[in-house]
């Protein structure tokens, strides 16, 4: 017995060295720490493996839920062009057992319209939600699992790995926007696409557009063609102008409402309305047309609230804006009419969003509005008057935060800063995170807010890189702050997370600023 025990013994010790060196081994997993979420998930579990995509991995999507083949053509042309894979798009009954992707609603009203389950296993990935635009939101979450590469146009190096999680995720806010004024410069098509297409990644939902001031009229009106013709010629500092055809209108708001974005249209009255002035004589109070202004003055112009013609021209320009923007809000502006006496701004502003009605949208208008009798489903947009925000509440409207100090992207992040302005005050990365919408105006709580927009107003911002500069990574923070329950929000957890979002936004071509508060990993 003796003799055999020595005989097995090498085999038992070969055994043991071979177990402990299993036992000793690395697990193949992910690190789930050490990849940057923005906006920071409600939940998230790691559950310590991997889940590679091959050549063989597909994009399903349940079969009765066709509104869902839109979101996966999203998630295809996006992994394709890195990885080189095909990503085939199949309808089918149930999530495939093999390395799939599988998309499917379900009916967890704990979701909301944009929450989202996200489940990762070695084997395959199912994300679910109520709508297809909480399908959307976790495709941004299964991206940026993945390495930053992913966002390059052309072939890039694998392997594809991502951690095998459980994350449940939905937004604290229903409105999460940016504003951009392409009034004060105009940017064209590809360059609001390309904004589009930054905002979703960070699960914004609403673009306001600002398409008219004193500088220029940027959205053609068919029943008055001057607009445009005239009004839309030039642009702060005299440059060439332009505008966007109404086809080029309703290309946006396509390309938007596929990335679950509504297009919020902006014509700002009674004030800022100088360029209508200049392509219209009749608009004027003395039926003289006024010469076409290039300078960065604000309060000096109004609609002549008394004519009769003044309401046509509204009710044209409101019309056939709304009928090609499908989105529930217009915007009135009302902000700055200190040239409109006050017993002729309120009634003009009644007036206006009756109009506004007629054409079947709710009236959205900056925080002077709420010094008038507000319709039901006025929302009125905070950016400088605590007061008028406290008005607006008591009268039954919801609110828009964006803190002129906080949230407007045109203030400059320091003294050094050359683009921008600072009569709101300086705007460094962390003022611009580091604070709580529910909290911001006393006697103002969640339940009164409808969430945060984030405007950029260019009278400084000339071009794409200029655009991008000042909005991000700020913007990045904004959408947090929209997003991210108020307990899961802190402000050296972010400063990591947002460091990691360097090597995405370089791949993704983002002129971003690099803030020293921030530990950015090249």
């Amino acid at each position: 017995m003796k003799s055999l025990f020595y005989k097995i013994l090498p085999a038992i010790s070969l055994l043991l060295i071979l177990a402990l060196t299993m036992a000793l081994k690395p697990k193949k997993t992910i690190n789930l720490n050490n990849i940057s979420l923005i906006p920071r998930p409600v939940s998230v579990i790691n559950t310590g493996n991997i889940f590679s995509f091959t050549y063989s991995t597909g994009i399903f999507y349940a079969a009765k839920d066709n509104s869902l083949k839109k979101p996966a053509l999203f998630l295809a042309h996006l992994l394709r062009p890195s990885t080189g894979y095909p990503f085939p798009i199949l309808p089918d009954e149930k999530a495939p057992h093999g390395n799939s992707i599988f998309l499917t609603l379900s009916e967890n009203t704990s979701l909301g319209d944009e929450g989202y389950e996200l489940t990762v296993t070695r084997k395959r990935i199912i994300l679910s939600a109520n709508k297809p635009a909480g399908v959307f939101r976790g495709i941004q979450t299964l991206r940026q699992l993945l390495p930053a590469r992913i966002e390059e146009r052309f072939l890039q190096q694998g392997p594809w790995n991502i951690p095998t999680t459980k994350i449940v995720d939905y937004p604290s806010y229903a409105y999460r926007g940016a504003m951009l004024d392409v009034a004060r410069h105009f940017f064209g098509v590809k360059t609001v696409e390309k904004y589009i297409d930054l905002m979703a990644l960070y699960k914004l939902n609403i673009l306001h557009l600002h398409l008219s001031d004193d500088q220029g009229w940027r959205i053609e009106i068919k029943s008055w063609p001057d607009l445009t013709k005239i009004g839309g010629s030039t642009e702060v500092g005299g440059g060439k102008g332009g505008y966007f055809t109404q086809e080029q209108f309703k290309e946006l708001v396509r390309y938007a409402a596929d990335r679950y974005i509504t297009i919020v249209p902006e014509i700002d009255m009674p004030g800022h309305i100088h360029a209508a002035l200049a392509s219209y004589a009749k608009l004027n109070c003395d039926n003289k047309r006024k010469k076409l202004f290039t300078g960065k003055d604000v309060g000096f112009s109004t609609l002549c609230t008394h004519k009769t013609i003044t309401y046509q021209f509204i009710n044209d320009v409101v019309g056939e804006i709304a009928a090609i923007s499908p989105g529930p809000w217009f915007h009135i502006g009302g902000d700055e009419s200190h040239a409109t006496p006050k017993k002729d701004y309120l009634p003009f502003i009644e007036k206006l969003q009756g109009i506004v009605a007629a054409h079947h949208k709710k009236v959205i208008g900056w925080d002077e509005i709420a010094q008038t009798p507000l319709k039901k489903g006025t929302m009125v947009q905070y950016w400088a008057n605590t007061k008028n925000v406290r008005t607006a509440v008591k009268k039954g409207a919801k609110v828009i935060l964006s803190p002129a100090g906080r949230c407007y992207l045109d203030m400059k992040y320091d003294t050094a800063t050359k683009l921008g302005l600072h009569w709101a005050g300086y705007v460094n990365v962390k003022k611009a995170y580091n604070w709580s919408p529910d909290t911001l105006v006393p006697g103002i709580t969640k339940k009164d807010i409808a969430g945060i927009e984030s405007p950029l107003w260019t009278e400084t911002v000339t071009n794409l890189q200029e655009l991008e500069y000042m909005v991000f990574p700020r913007l990045i923070g904004h959408a947090e702050i929209g997003w991210t329950p108020q307990d899961l929000r802190n402000w050296s957890d972010y400063r990591q997370r947002l460091g990691k979002q360097a090597a995405r936004l370089d791949d993704l071509g983002v002129n971003f600023y690099r803030s020293k508060m921030i530990p950015w990993q090249e």
